[in-house]
């Protein structure tokens, strides 16, 4: 700060802050407030840690319960033998309450029979990141602390969940590093990338910090963190670029924020909605769009992960893999959720060039695509298609050989050959509905055929 300017702004805020603090005193004294608000931090307040934990409860999710002393929490409706949910949100630039908090706790409290506490850090998460960092150790070591009151309690380490956002996420870690990795899970929704992807495992979320730790990471390329940081780590539609987000700068703040943020709409909706959101293990998100992937048999051999509060996100092996990229495709809203199918086309003559072809599904209005190429001297090309509704929902399939187009002379080439899909996983390739004729399909010119499958 230039010198003089805190006197300058001591002299003209004087008088009013004197006048604001002498008019307390005439206020009788009154008792703690039922509810309890996230605080809202500016310049003029700074930006101490002065950390709230808040409690809320299914009878009334939008009041929250000041917990501060052992007392409060004694006199509170907290129930020691219920699983806790303990949110802790990220980097406030604006020093704002987070506008998805209170969906979000609502969300956890209709979906389970759970005690939620909302951690506020927003004063110390506010003004510069960097600064916000910094406060990551001190405030993981006072949520430590709370967590050893409702230890005193009887509540056990492994009924906690930790659900952090974004540097929340990192916190959660820490924390769960201080129990030696005895807390029950952590989820953390787009753990933050700035200052963590080259940190060490102490410092950031990792596999160690709980007996179940998921990441669902949807901004790779921005604000979130690239690399696997949990036993499970969803990478949603490849991690990055979420359909339905702003892809131009001039979007402003929601070109920054919404990929980053969708991780935690996602969850929400999982909450809310019945519709699951089934990720597969694979090495790429090119190979799975490639349909190399189409089960879970390795490594979960009985179900695929899923998003939500399923118990371990539904994965039941033992001992638990270790960093495990999974993958999923999601829509443009909410719910988000898709079927994903594999589609496969079979030439009857091998072709000495690559063979493009373009496979939709039509249904209520929604039209789903991906393109399979077949490779020249193959007869089998193969991808995984994402649709809103299940295959047997599915009014029609467009079929569509894809050539280069030519100014002076037009492409009349022909193949035949046989599509089968369907839907993941595929556990047995025998199961595969195939059209029963095969299809003629001329250059550039689309095919429709009714694709008829009854609903299981």
């Amino acid at each position: 700060m230039p010198p003089g300017l805190w006197e300058r702004c001591l002299w003209l805020w004087g008088p009013l802050l004197w006048l604001s603090i002498g008019s307390l005193g005439t206020v009788p004294p009154t008792t703690q407030p039922k509810c309890t608000d996230f605080q809202n931090a500016n310049l003029l307040r700074g930006t101490n840690l002065n950390v709230q934990f808040l409690f809320f409860t299914p009878s009334d999710p939008s009041c929250g319960q000041l917990l501060k002393e052992s007392s409060d929490i004694q006199n509170s409706e907290f129930n020691a033998s219920l699983g806790t949910k303990l949110i802790i949100h990220g980097f406030r630039a604006l020093g704002t309450k987070p506008s998805w908090i209170d969906r979000l706790i609502r969300a956890v409290l209709q979906a389970a029979d759970v005690n939620v506490i909302a951690v506020d850090w927003v004063y110390g998460s506010t003004g510069i990141y960097f600064s916000a960092v910094e406060n990551v150790v001190k405030l993981s070591l006072e949520i430590s602390r709370f967590l050893s009151k409702l230890l005193e309690l009887g509540m056990s380490e492994s009924s906690v969940h930790i659900i952090g956002v974004s540097l929340g996420a990192h916190v959660g870690g820490m924390v769960g590093h201080f129990y030696k990795g005895q807390l029950g899970q952590i989820t953390g929704l787009d753990p933050a990338g700035p200052e963590y992807t080259r940190a060490s495992l102490e410092e950031r979320l990792d596999a160690g910090d709980a007996l179940f730790v998921e990441a669902i990471h949807t901004d790779t390329d921005n604000l979130g963190i690239r690399i696997p940081v949990g036993h499970v780590d969803y990478f949603v539609n490849g991690g990055q670029d979420q359909p339905g987000c702003p892809t131009f700068f001039h979007a402003g703040y929601s070109y920054l924020i919404c990929d980053h943020m969708r991780a935690v709409h996602l969850y929400i909706s999982a909450l809310e909605n019945t519709c699951p959101l089934i990720a597969f293990p694979c090495a790429s998100y090119k190979a799975f769009l490639a349909g190399d992937c189409l089960d879970c048999g390795n490594p979960f051999q009985v179900s695929c992960p899923r998003i939500g509060l399923v118990e371990r996100g539904g994965v039941k092996i033992e001992p638990l893999p270790k960093e495990l990229r999974v993958y999923l495709m999601t829509t443009s809203q909410a719910p988000y959720c898709v079927h994903h199918s594999l589609v496969e086309f079979y030439l009857k003559e091998k072709r000495k060039k690559d063979t493009s072809i373009e496979v939709a599904f039509l249904s209520n209005n929604t039209t789903s695509s991906v393109k399979i190429t077949i490779p020249k001297q193959k007869l089998e090309g193969r991808g995984v298609i994402a649709h809103p509704n299940p295959q047997c929902q599915i009014n029609q399939l467009k079929l569509n050989f894809q050539v280069p187009s030519r100014l002076w002379k037009k492409d009349r080439s022909t193949i035949v050959g046989t599509f089968c899909t369907a839907p993941l996983p595929v556990r047995d390739r025998k199961k595969m509905v195939c059209i029963p004729e095969s299809v003629s399909l001329q250059a550039s010119t689309p095919v429709f055929q009714d694709l008829k499958i009854a609903c299981v």
